[in-house]
């Protein structure tokens, strides 16, 4: 398991999440309700986290890369990938986890370049509602 917590970009993102053995963990507190969400992420708030990760490793099985993201990736997002890792160090059970990995600027970035935002309502997200999200140009 890595020990260390590497970044990746909105586009290199968009390009992996189709692929099977990736879960992308929106750690946004109530904001993810009405600002919208990445399709298909699992939803685990950060005041929560803690208690909710052995729920979250198990929802996770067959994953070997999870994506954290909060609103800027600033705070929240980095500190639950960490305290994720901190866990997997401590339990030593294998989960077949090979990367953590957090989302660069966000969800509010990944929103901000116009990539597809779900709006649905559905636990756990099944992409139903995604749209394209306004372009900014600059």
């Amino acid at each position: 398991m890595a020990r260390s917590i590497s970044y990746i970009t909105g586009s290199q993102l968009l390009s992996l999440k189709r692929r099977p053995n990736i879960a992308i963990v929106d750690v946004r507190d109530d904001e993810r309700s009405y600002d919208g969400h990445i399709a298909g992420s699992l939803h685990y708030a950060s005041d929560t986290f803690s208690d909710k990760i052995p729920n979250l490793v198990q929802q996770v099985k067959g994953k070997d890369t999870l994506v954290f993201h909060c609103a800027l990736s600033q705070v929240r997002g980095p500190s639950c990938a960490r305290r994720l890792i901190n866990y997997l160090e401590e339990v030593k059970e294998e989960t077949g986890i090979k990367s953590v990995l957090v989302l660069e600027r966000g969800f509010n970035g990944w929103e901000s370049s116009g990539r597809p935002v779900c709006r649905c309502n559905s636990i756990p997200c099944k992409g139903e509602n995604t749209q394209e999200a306004a372009s900014i140009t600059s």
